[in-house]
């Protein structure tokens, strides 16, 4: 068995959650894992499975908001490597980026053996240069998992390979209300993977309309945007004491601070940090609960996770969630725009429905901004279509249990 391996993955949540599988591997062979992240992996990287601690530096060529590449900055990554002492180094990247920056730095701070998959020429960088034909559009879980084998480890036996996180997870009953709601999430990081709020809002009314009842999340950074499609969902004509089909609507107004759910309270953005409640409402136990619930800010990513478990399906665009949301073994609608193959992006071992225009000119361009007016790869996706799709993972859901 190895001593301590070092396990580097550089980008963001869902990059992290990918790697989990290949970290389940290494952690089989190795009798400790130190995780290498950058700031907006640190909180998955914590509940990764087979990860022994955690270890942060911000990549200044692949962090998206980059601190200067300064000598005092690489020294700290030389200390915390040194400190570290690992017997081997393995450095997981996307098809877009290069390995050699960081195995250099690695191999400066005493590392005897390094590996990572480059097509470039490396010399003593990597001791492991895994080769693999990048023209074929592999899963990104599979690709690391690859990785790890040619290094000499593989997963325990019975692991299949899927996503996963570390259990418990916090009780959010007192969030969402009971199980089997819809979670949308609007939001993402990059503006070239998002959808037109106001498609959100149409999505979440055709949804409630259908008899769900839909919990709306998002980061706190993505408050004004949840509370927009949350409550944008009563502007296009959720007014109080719709006609529903499940059991768990009755009628009658659900009061928002003392005024009907048609008021424009609901819609002119009051909640901050609160829930927005619009039209009907469920009941369990004598407790009233609302049919969408706005998050937005109001979850740790834990809760998050929690909160996506208790989900009959997910909404979301290829964005952290996403992959969240399958580690969790919850069903999702992708709304994916192609600037990335959802053949390697796309989630992960779970039923997956994916929505938009795979062959749209911005298909491959790795554009972090449309580059195309309109954005036509996901302003051709109707709300109808998410409702349809999530019907039919919700009974995937159902027939799994």
């Amino acid at each position: 068995m190895t001593g301590t391996v070092l396990v580097a993955r550089m980008d963001n949540a869902g990059d992290v959650l990918m790697a989990g599988p290949a970290i389940r591997a290494v952690a089989e062979g190795a009798r400790e894992v130190v995780l290498l992240v950058g700031p907006h992996g640190r909180a998955v990287g914590e509940m990764l499975p087979g990860v022994s601690r955690v270890v942060e530096w911000r990549t200044p060529w692949i962090d998206p908001e980059p601190s200067p590449m300064t000598g005092p900055h690489a020294l700290r990554l030389l200390r915390i490597i040194r400190d570290i002492a690992p017997e081997q180094a393995l450095i997981f990247t996307s098809f877009q980026q290069s390995p050699l920056p960081l195995a250099l730095l690695f191999k400066l701070a005493g590392t005897p053996r390094t590996a990572a998959i480059c097509s470039d020429h490396a010399a003593s960088l990597l001791d492991v240069r895994h080769v693999v034909d990048e023209s074929v559009d592999v899963p990104e879980a599979e690709r690391m998992l690859a990785l790890v084998r040619a290094a000499g480890f593989d997963l325990p036996r019975g692991d299949g390979g899927a996503l996963a996180i570390r259990g418990p997870l916090p009780e959010v009953g007192y969030l969402t209300g009971p199980p089997g709601y819809v979670v949308v999430h609007p939001g993402a990081s990059v503006q070239a993977r998002t959808w037109p709020a106001t498609s959100w809002a149409r999505a979440v009314q055709d949804l409630v309309r259908a008899g769900r009842r839909v919990v709306v999340t998002g980061g706190r950074g993505e408050r004004a945007l949840t509370a927009r499609v949350a409550g944008g969902a009563g502007q296009h004509g959720l007014s109080a004491g719709p006609a529903f089909s499940g059991q768990w609507m009755s009628g009658g107004p659900t009061l928002v601070r003392g005024a009907a759910a048609d008021d424009r309270a609901l819609t002119d953005g009051w909640v901050e940090g609160g829930p927005a409640l619009t039209g009907g409402h469920w009941e369990k136990n004598g407790s009233s609960g609302r049919s969408i619930t706005d998050l937005g800010g109001r979850t740790t990513f834990a809760e998050l996770a929690a909160v996506l478990a208790g989900a009959s399906a997910v909404v979301v665009a290829n964005t952290g969630p996403a992959h969240l949301a399958a580690a969790v073994g919850t069903p999702v609608v992708s709304l994916f725009a192609p600037v990335v193959p959802a053949g390697r992006w796309a989630p992960y071992g779970v039923p997956t429905v994916i929505l938009g225009d795979q062959q749209a000119p911005c298909r491959g361009t790795q554009a972090r901004v449309c580059p195309v007016s309109g954005h036509p790869c996901l302003t051709s996706v109707s709300s109808d279509q998410v409702v349809e799709a999530v019907n039919r993972l919700v009974c995937a859901k159902e027939d799994v249990k």
